[in-house]
């Protein structure tokens, strides 16, 4: 079961915490991974420790707010493997700052990287899927769209409007039996997490709140996207998957 032999998987966002643990866990699973982020040199290091263990993948860098780029990678992915089954929408930011300080410009920088190029990148992964009538959409959402907090408003924003639209395209795209789902973690150990992790207070916070007691491991996230993408998989869609430890069960 879940075996993914055989599966060509695009991974945004995949050369370092959540989105690389994704993407290795594909690939451990058969997948041929494509890997991408906006450093190439990460990229290929990444590449080059996919190969050490004897697995499938390859470089894509772009940046995923460039509209031309996403279109063009998937196109060439086609043009390679014959074939895109597995698209996981994960690269994302965060800014932090009271709303009051918020400037607009940090705002629209945060929907346009969060939503609008996680929804260019599911038309341009659906415009390949539907004549083959298969496909796994994966978009990458957050406990913050489930239970908000301070300082975060346009990631809160973003990340409800994933929400939202995972369901909407889980609706529409099953006709041409196209699934859409969505994985919200809850607080992780990544490098987008480092000043958090660092801060004692709310460290300490993370582990009280949630009831595993602790962070989330990046390993911890994988298996979700493996069987999200897998055959197993056929009848599930529009679903948010937390993976938080709990969290989000808690009062």
């Amino acid at each position: 079961m879940f075996d993914l032999t055989g599966k060509i998987a695009l991974v945004t966002g995949a050369s370092r915490g959540l989105g690389w643990a994704m993407a290795q866990s594909l690939a451990r699973s058969g997948a041929h991974v494509v890997l991408n982020a906006r450093d190439p040199a990460a990229l290929d290091a990444r590449v080059g420790e996919l190969h050490s263990e004897g697995l499938s993948g390859e470089a894509a860098a772009f940046d995923v707010n460039d509209t031309a780029a996403v279109e063009r990678c998937v196109r060439d992915t086609v043009a390679r493997h014959g074939q895109l089954d597995v698209l996981v929408a994960n690269a994302g930011i965060n800014h932090r700052a009271p709303i009051g300080d918020f400037a607009l410009a940090d705002f629209q920088r945060i929907m346009n990287t969060n939503l609008t190029s996680v929804w260019v990148l599911c038309r341009a992964a659906a415009g390949v899927m539907a004549p083959r009538r298969q496909g796994r959409i994966i978009l990458t959402g957050s406990i913050s769209a489930i239970n908000a907090r301070g300082s975060i408003s346009a990631y809160v924003a973003s990340k409800g409007a994933v929400h939202a639209l995972t369901r909407q395209l889980a609706v529409e795209l099953a006709p041409s039996e196209i699934t859409v789902n969505c994985i919200a973690p809850g607080f992780f150990a990544t490098e987008m997490n480092t000043p958090l992790l660092e801060n004692q207070e709310f460290n300490d916070w993370v582990c009280r709140r949630t009831p595993a007691g602790r962070w989330g491991r990046v390993q911890e996230i994988g298996p979700a996207a493996v069987f999200l993408a897998s055959d197993e998989a056929s009848y599930v869609s529009g679903l948010i998957m937390t993976v938080d430890g709990g969290f989000t069960a808690s009062m």
